[in-house]
Parts: structure tokens; sequence; C-alpha cells
């Protein structure tokens, strides 16, 4: 029988720092609540690769006295909890004792600190545990933490560790949450050297919203107030036209501590219920101030999750607040025709300047030579890339295939346009189906609504606008429109080498989370194998200068925001690729509820009959399903 030994210390210390520092990100949050409960009005942050070689957290709060430096790196050393009846109502964002501790034990920290009132200040290193140095110092109030090497003495937690982008996305998205939860303290962020944010100190919490999160996210947000009993709510929601395509975001903060509560988030999700549209997400900044002795916030070692004595009043009291500020909102889509780009350029040029810069570029024969005193000519360098010949050829070359897409092949002489309705038309153009003709079977699509048989597919009809119904053989399918077109797609960009791609005449600003914008810049390979082109604007802000042929101009902001998100959170359940050729093909498939002719839900279930390759949407739903004669005939009594 094998017997049972105490561990050493070192090896108990590895695993206790395993259930708090998981990534340089728990680092991070633990060391930012440090910085808040010692009172800091400034805290800086800063890394490099991700946090995985350096991390350093500056504050000018208490700091820690000389004679108390050594004591906060031990296990269980904490100034908040003295009895067992401060466990009932915690206050502070730290109090185990354990930030320190953990990640001394699997890092090389170097603090620098000094107490209000002390002549010097205090230096000291540790190392994997292993106090190195501990000297006087000369330094400002406050605390300094730099980490470095983290996991360097444990190689089995260090590859389970991401790519440096994903893992400074993770520390980015810690930053700008603690930012957001207290708008009366400083935040600045470096990453990498550049530094990506930094919020005010006001105290107003819109105002530290649109410093950390950007204009496009706050611009339609509609304030949140309300309470039930013992239970506050307040802070910032979304209008309902303004809902997203993931929930990245969604916050929410309990007593002002970050959670992660599947009861307040369904409860601000049903809030919008019948007021969004189906797949969009609401964004909101929700602020839960509750008695401390009615939750449980010890129940994850990170303190993440948390546990409610009464899980239906917060959920009650959550959905009151969300659904009194929607339906007290008379927020509406704003129209903006601010000029941007091609209208600012062409408002400074004169007509005849004009017409020479048309006549350079349609003739094709001038030098590069640039500007001249008494000309116009011109090249790559000194004009806009959408009046470079190279561009208008390629946009013409686009407006080409998009006619030669324009709608299904039909018989010579065949007007099947003629019998659709101009709504169908348009609709049908705004949904992408013109794209499923290039992957239709080969041959012609039938134009005879009476009787639309081929290739043994007779089309029955389309219930809810969304449903295709059509016979083979002795079954019915019922195949859902969106999911089969998605599919098709999704297939056809996986089959490609590389996404064709259409330039935007007028460039198209994106403003970005922090961890959104820096997976975009990471991975500029990625998103030009799906066909988007951009660049880097600054700011947090990237210029789309082309998307994936599939799509129009409006879905620009769409699909690069959704692509954004998939990089860094590494795309889910798919690749990050295929996330963002999904994002493409779910944005140029028919959408269900959109009126569609007869033939495209023809060729539709045609494509999808014809072989195997149709089965699941790329999330894997099915697309359609089968019900037998035989079936049928069971249930109307005519066998047995």
């Amino acid at each position: 029988m094998p017997r049972i030994n105490v561990l050493p210390k070192e090896i108990s210390e590895l695993i206790a720092a395993g259930e708090v520092v998981e990534r340089p990100a728990s680092v991070v949050k633990e060391m930012i609540e440090n910085s808040l409960d010692a009172g800091a009005a400034h805290i800086t942050v800063e890394i490099e690769r991700g946090g995985i070689t350096f991390i350093r957290i500056a504050d000018d709060g208490c700091g820690i006295s000389g004679g108390d430096v050594k004591t906060a790196f031990l296990r269980h050393a904490t100034s908040k909890i003295k009895s067992e009846k401060d466990l009932e109502g915690i206050k502070t964002l730290g109090f185990r004792g354990e930030a320190l501790a953990s990640a001394a034990a699997v890092a090389k920290i170097e603090m620098f600190t000094r107490a209000e009132g002390e002549e010097y200040g205090t230096h000291y290193v540790i190392e994997g545990g292993n106090e190195v140095l501990s000297e006087e110092s000369g330094c400002p109030k406050g605390t300094t933490i730099i980490v470095r090497d983290l996991f360097y003495n444990t190689p089995a937690r260090m590859k389970f560790l991401k790519k440096d982008s994903t893992e400074g996305a993770a520390v980015a998205a810690i930053v700008e949450r603690a930012a957001i939860s207290n708008p009366d303290v400083s935040f600045k962020f470096i990453r990498d050297g550049r530094q990506v944010f930094v919020s005010p100190a006001g105290g107003d919490l819109k105002t530290a919203i649109y410093s950390v999160l950007g204009r496009e996210f706050s611009k339609d947000l509609i304030s949140v107030s309300g309470s039930d009993r013992y239970i506050k709510v307040y802070g910032f929601c979304c209008a309902p036209f303004a809902c997203r395509a993931s929930r990245a975001g969604q916050y929410i903060y309990l007593n002002h501590r970050l959670v992660i509560s599947k009861t307040i988030m369904a409860a601000a999700e049903q809030a919008y219920k019948n007021s969004v549209m189906v797949g969009k997400f609401p964004a909101f900044v929700l602020f839960v101030d509750m008695p401390y002795e009615a939750v449980d916030v010890n129940v994850h070692p990170a303190k993440t999750e948390v546990r409610f004595a009464d899980e239906k009043a917060v959920f009650s009291a959550v959905y009151a607040a969300v659904r009194n500020a929607i339906e007290s909102s008379s927020a509406r889509p704003g129209l903006s025709l601010e000029s941007k780009g091609r209208d600012a350029f062409f408002a400074d040029m004169d007509t005849n300047r004009y017409k020479q810069l048309a006549a350079d570029i349609e003739s094709g024969e001038k030098k590069k030579s640039g500007f001249n005193a008494g000309t116009s000519r011109l090249n790559d360098d000194n004009i806009p890339f959408f009046l470079r010949k190279e561009f208008v050829k390629k946009i013409e070359q686009n407006e080409k295939r998009f006619e030669d897409r324009g709608g299904f092949v039909k018989k010579p002489g065949a007007d099947v346009r003629g019998t659709v309705s101009t709504e169908t038309e348009e609709k049908a153009s705004d949904s992408g189906v013109k794209y499923a003709a290039e992957n239709a079977p080969s041959g012609t699509v039938e134009s005879n609504f009476e009787n639309p048989v081929t290739e043994g597919v007779i089309f029955v009809g389309e219930a809810f606008r969304t449903y295709i119904i059509v016979q083979k053989g002795e079954s019915l399918f019922v195949l859902d429109k969106h999911a089969c077109h998605e599919r098709i797609i999704f297939n056809r960009l996986k089959k490609e080498t590389a996404i064709e791609s259409q330039p935007l005449i007028t460039p198209v600003t994106v403003h970005l989370s922090a961890p959104q914008y820096a997976a975009v810049l990471d991975n500029p390979e990625t998103l030009l194998s799906a066909g988007i082109e951009l660049e880097d604007f600054g700011d947090e802000t990237v210029i789309v200068r082309a998307v994936p042929a599939a799509l129009v101009r409006d879905d620009a902001v769409d699909i690069v925001t959704e692509a954004a998100e998939t990089l860094s959170s590494g795309g889910g359940e798919l690749s990050p690729l295929d996330g963002i050729l999904h994002t493409v093909a779910c944005k140029a498939a028919t959408k269900a509820g959109y009126v569609s002719s007869k033939e495209e839900l023809l060729t539709l279930a045609k494509q999808v009959l014809s072989g195997n390759d149709v089965l699941y949407c790329p999330h894997g739903r099915p697309v359609a399903f089968e019900l037998k004669k035989s079936e049928l005939e069971k249930r109307f009594g005519r066998i047995q």
C-alpha cells in the first residue's frame, strides 16, 4: 500500500499557484485588485509578449511598509481578514493573500514600494518563491511590481499558454474591465511599447466607457437605473438596433467586482426579447450592488464566479431595470451624412482639375512623373488609391462579374426576372442570393412556376419565408434556406486558395476594442486569406480597404468587427480562419424572412439534395429534414 507523504513546500506552492495563476492575465487581474484596494488613483499596466516575459503594474496607492514586504509574499498573508466574521462581508477585491505568493512561485518578481510617511522604500526580489534581494531604495509612494518569465520553472504549464497576441488580448480585456468599473481611477495600458489607451479619472462612467471601448460602443448607450428591495442595478445598455453579433460587449460588475454571472446575463438578454434580431446580442455595462452577505464571492479562487442567496430576486431586479431602460428610451438609428474619404478629396477639387485627373486615369498614357507646374500628371504616390488605374480596373472587373452573377441561369428568351416583383429583386440582391448562381449545378433552371421539376426534385412551396419544401421520390424535404445557402458558400470559400476581394470605393473606418484591435494587427495574413484588406489607423481604429467579393459595403463594419472578435477569442469551435469564413458566408447567404423566387429556392434545394456535402451549417445545425411518404400515410391511417 503506498505511503502518504506530505508534499515539500516548493511542490505544494506550485500546485496552489495553479489555482490562481493560469496565464499572464491572471497575474494582472490579481495585481490590479491589490492596487485598487491600496487606494490608487493612477495605475499603469505594461506588458511585453503578451505578459509572458514582462509585466509591470505601477500604482500610487498606500504602498507597503518595509517591515511587511517579506510577509506579503507568504501564502495566506492578508491585511483584510482577521476573524471568521470578516468572511461574511468582504468588501475588498483581494482578500485571501494568495496573489503575490502564487505569482512568486512561478515567476521572477521585483517589487519597489514605499508607504506614506517612510523616508525610504523597499526593493525586493523573489524568484520561484526564494528571496534573492531585499534592500532600501529610493522610490515614490506606492508600489511597482515587475513580473518576468512567467512559468520559467514550470515548463509543463508554459506549453498550455497560447500565442502572444491571444495572451495579450486577455490582459487587455482585464485592464479594460478594471478601468470601466473604476471611473475615478486613471488607467494606462502599454503593450509592447505602444500605449493602447488611457482612461481619465473624472468619475464619470460613460466617459470611462468611451475612453476604453471607443465611440462606436458608447454612442448608442441607454442609461440603466433601478432597484428592487435590497438590490440596486445601474449602468448602460445598448439600444436594440445596436446589438452585436457576439456577447463580447457584455460587462457585469457585482459590488464593483468583475464577475461572470449567467443569472445576470440571462436577465439582461431576456429584457431584449422581441426587441432584437435573432442572432444578435445586447452590449451592456451593468453594475449590481447588494449586501455583501447576500452573495458568496468565495466560490472560485479567481473570484470571478459568484453565488447568490436569492437568484430569483437578482434576475428580477436586473430584468426590470434593463427592460424599463429599453422601453423608456427613444433612441433610434442615426443617419450620418458627414463627408469622408473620397468626398473630402473631391470637395477641394475644381472642375478642370477633376476632368484632367479622370483623363489621366482613363488614358493610362501619362508618365509617372508626379504633378508639374502646368500639368496634372499623376503617379501612385500622389493620388488617392480609389483613383488609381489598377483600382478602377478592378472595380470595373468586379462590376462585370456581379452583372454575370446578377441572376440565375435561365433558358434563352425566358424572362424569369419579369415574373418577380421589384421588392423581391431588391431583397434577393441584399440577401446575397445572387452568389448562389455559381454554386448551382450545371444546366438551366426551369421557369415553369406551375410545376418546376428538375432532376426529380419537385418544388412544393415555402413556409414562413424560411423553409423550402420539395418532393423527391417518396420523400418530402424541409430545408432551412439560410442554413443551406450559408453552407454552400462556406464550402466554396473553403475550397478557394485565395478568397476574392473587392475594393471599397470609399474606405470604411471601424473602431475596435483593445483585444480586437490587437488581434487584427497580429493576424493580417488570416484576414487577407479571408479577403479582408485593412490597415492600422491608430487609436484602436482600422481602415477597411476591401471585403470579400460576396459581400456589400454595408457589411464591412460587421464583418471586420466579428472577424476581430473571432481572432481575439481564438475562433471558438472553429479555427480563426474558418470562423471568419463562416461569418462571410452568413452575411452573404439569403436570410430567413426575405422574399425569394421559386427558382432561387429550387436551386438551393437541388444543390443540397444532389450530394452529401451540405448536411450541416458551419456551426453544426442540420440544414434539412426528410419526411417519408410512408410516415405520412401512417399518420393519416392509410397504412398500419
